[in-house]
């Protein structure tokens, strides 16, 4: 009974895994959405965030996760933000360090703001786990629209956060 009962565990991991590794996020093209978050971490994302803004699929942009010794100006010149764009729609977030504290941070600003949708954009391999912490954070009437940047992930990369994944669950569950 207990190897059937670990073989059966092991299988689901497996297959858990294989799941996650092959069918990672894709980037959502288009759409409107009051705000748009963007978890700091990772190439590409605050790129995708800016075109995002941008093209008009959001109005206001977080950049969560940033650097406490990042100045606005220096954020303006690495990524050539316009000034007339900064003042009216970028905000820096400079209170998070990890995942969790991304998704605390994105949800005090998105209330303040009474955003009723966003589009949440991180990399690829990381946005079940950010989209997971987020939508413990935030109102179930917040519309969430996953916008994955595409990235190339090593195998530890993936199992890594596959395992984070899990824990999270894990500790939801353990939380109710």
């Amino acid at each position: 009974m207990l190897r059937r009962a670990a073989s059966f565990l092991l299988l689901a991991w497996l297959a858990g895994f294989l799941l996650f590794a092959i069918a990672l996020p894709l980037p959502h093209e288009g759409g409107k959405s009051d705000a748009v978050v963007v978890f700091t971490g990772g190439e590409g994302r605050i790129p995708r965030g800016l075109d995002v803004l941008e093209k008009g699929w959001a109005s206001k942009l977080l950049v969560s996760g940033v650097d406490r010794e990042v100045r606005p100006a220096e954020f303006v010149a690495e990524y050539a933000v316009p000034a007339r764009t900064m003042e009216c729609c970028v905000s820096l977030g400079f209170e998070s360090y990890d995942t969790r504290s991304n998704a605390a941070e994105a949800a005090r600003w998105l209330a303040k703001g009474r955003f009723k949708s966003v589009r949440l954009v991180t990399t690829d391999w990381h946005m079940r786990r950010a989209a997971f912490e987020l939508a413990k954070m935030i109102p179930d009437s917040v519309t969430v629209i996953r916008d994955a940047v595409p990235s190339e992930p090593s195998l530890r990369i993936l199992f890594l956060e596959y395992h984070k994944l899990l824990a999270s669950y894990v500790s939801r569950i353990w939380d109710q």
